[in-house]
């Protein structure tokens, strides 16, 4: 069955990664946002080859339980298990190239909770280039293991936003290596966005697609893809109650991180949304859908059940926001909804949630 007036911006650290050639009048984007549309479309021919086209598959029993059509889209497929490839590819590759003219990449740095991690560890390998990740200490032993697979080079820090970057900085440093930011480097938006690219192609009459957001760089590049082409279409944000800081941004109308470090099954969406992706964010995502754990517990179970597809919880995130009582109040009109589900990294040996419904520890 699987079948106004806008506040000022200021200057980001991070703007980097726009095509050569571009024109603002050609992209009016490029004025406001770290990414274009260009630089996707040219993302995506970096990638191509290298990445799957991840199907799309849909299901009766969502689409009863939603109200709606649901289409998902399977990142889960995608190499190393999730969507972050795509942006890892792009700004390994796009690194290496500007190198041969003289600056070599002596190696690439990131800092992950598992997903990121052996995207760039496996581009990072496939480009000859060492990696160095480093990774909270309360990450999935599962993530790790397949991170040191992938040839990454771990290097363990607290569980909080602040140690990730200063550990970070400091390998940075002592390898000379290359900071590839896990959601904020334009390459990796870019990257992301390409997924974007695919959903348009492969559901054409999509109303709404709906996206888990951490650091944002997935929603942030899928949003700049989708609304540059077809501004009616909703882009909608989905994030534990735990880990609301996206939530509370749009709320307030400023950059709201979250006070410490969250406590989720949703272990991918940990980080805050950040400088290069809030601008995105607070342009163009239509609204922010937040659940509880329950609903996280629920929707992935039900997910694994019945599409027979083995997500980690964070992809769960947002078939519980379609699920929810304010996603199903909004308008009947809105029949197809394209459901982002940007993982399988589950960790099978802390399944202790995955009880009866109502009896996650």
């Amino acid at each position: 069955d699987r079948g106004g007036r806008k506040p000022p911006r200021s200057p980001s650290p991070w703007r980097r990664g726009l095509v050569a050639g571009e024109k603002p009048e050609a992209d009016k984007m490029l004025s406001q946002f770290c990414v274009s549309l260009a630089s996707i479309q040219a993302a995506q021919s970096v990638i191509a080859g290298l990445v799957q086209l991840t199907p799309v598959l849909t299901n009766s029993t969502l689409d009863r339980r939603a109200e709606r059509q649901i289409f998902l889209k399977c990142e889960l497929f995608q190499k190393t298990g999730s969507f972050k490839i795509r942006g890892a590819l792009n700004a390994v590759s796009s690194l290496v190239e500007r190198g041969k003219g003289g600056s070599e990449v002596r190696a690439v740095v990131t800092h992950s909770s598992g997903n990121h991690g052996q995207a760039l560890a496996l581009a990072a390998r496939l480009q000859g280039v060492p990696s160095y990740v480093v990774v909270p200490r309360t990450a999935p032993a599962c993530k790790k293991a397949a991170m040191v697979g992938y040839g990454a080079i771990l290097v363990e820090c607290e569980p909080s936003d602040q140690s990730r970057e200063e550990a970070a900085s400091r390998t940075v440093s002592e390898t000379q290596g290359i900071l590839v930011h896990p959601n904020q480097d334009p390459l990796v938006i870019a990257g992301q966005g390409t997924v974007g690219l695919e959903i348009l192609q492969q559901v054409p009459d999509v109303q709404a697609v709906v996206v888990p957001v951490g650091g944002g760089g997935l929603i942030s590049g899928i949003a700049v893809a989708i609304k540059t082409q077809r501004p009616d279409v909703k882009i909608y944000a989905a994030e534990p109650e735990n880990a609301d800081d996206c939530y509370r941004s749009k709320r307030s109308g400023r950059l709201t991180p979250n006070a410490r470090p969250p406590v989720t099954l949703a272990d991918a969406v940990k980080t805050s949304i950040g400088p290069n992706t809030w601008p995105v964010i607070r342009d163009l995502v239509d609204d922010v859908f937040t659940v509880s754990e329950q609903e996280i517990q629920s929707a992935t179970r039900l997910v694994w059940e019945r599409a027979k597809l083995v997500i980690e919880p964070t992809a769960g995130l947002g078939v519980a926001a379609t699920l929810s009582r304010r996603f199903r109040g909004l308008p009947a009109g809105l029949r197809n909804v394209c459901v982002v589900l940007c993982g399988g990294n589950a960790d099978l040996d802390s399944l202790r949630w995955l009880g009866a419904p109502g009896e996650a520890d």
